[in-house]
């Protein structure tokens, strides 16, 4: 179900609800338990939205931190990036800014992985080839990604977005922590 269709039967269903409550206040009185319980409901219904829209949203936690300060200035970027991205499309911005905001997000992570390899080549780490082939992977697949939604696929977003979410956080806290000891070893941080 797109997002609109799904924000126009909560308002349906938020204003039903409402209606239900002023009716039943005014039919049992305020000592009755249903209108206080449809009450409830209803005030509940922002707070499971929230949940449910955050819940796609990813948030820093000191865990991902590989231990060197622009790694993880970067890191947080790209989360916010991702973030951005997926406001743009769970609310409907349009085409053009979701656009904008995945472009923003490939272009921050292509600079990232160049900024990581070369800091990885500067220390000598021995498995630099293999992270550089997870980055290009990563690359190669948020260019096809990118490619479907320019043919029309625009469902390919949710897909898309949290791919990036997921492979991010995957990544930082697998192949990433694999570097740090070595490059906060040779003065980087």
């Amino acid at each position: 179900m797109n997002t609109s269709l799904k924000m126009t039967f909560l308002v349906l269903f938020a204003g039903g609800l409402l209606i239900a409550v002023i009716f039943t206040f005014i039919a049992f009185g305020v000592a009755h338990p249903v209108p206080w319980l449809l009450t409830v409901t209803l005030l509940a219904i922002p707070v499971l939205v929230n949940r449910s829209e955050t819940r796609h949203f990813a948030v820093w936690k000191d865990k991902y931190s590989v231990g060197i300060g622009s790694l993880d200035g970067d890191h947080r970027k790209l989360l916010n990036l991702i973030n951005t991205f997926q406001t743009a499309m769970h609310y409907n911005m349009g085409g053009m800014f979701e656009k904008e905001a995945f472009n923003d997000v490939v272009a921050y992570t292509k600079y990232h992985f160049e900024r990581e390899e070369k800091m990885m080549q500067e220390v000598g780490y021995a498995d630099l080839e293999a992270h550089k082939d997870i980055h290009r992977a990563m690359i190669a697949k948020i260019n096809e990604l990118s490619l479907r939604y320019d043919k029309g696929e625009h469902g390919i977003l949710e897909e898309t977005s949290l791919f990036l979410k997921d492979w991010l956080i995957e990544h930082i806290n697998g192949t990433d922590k694999d570097y740090s000891s070595l490059m906060i070893k040779k003065g980087l941080s």
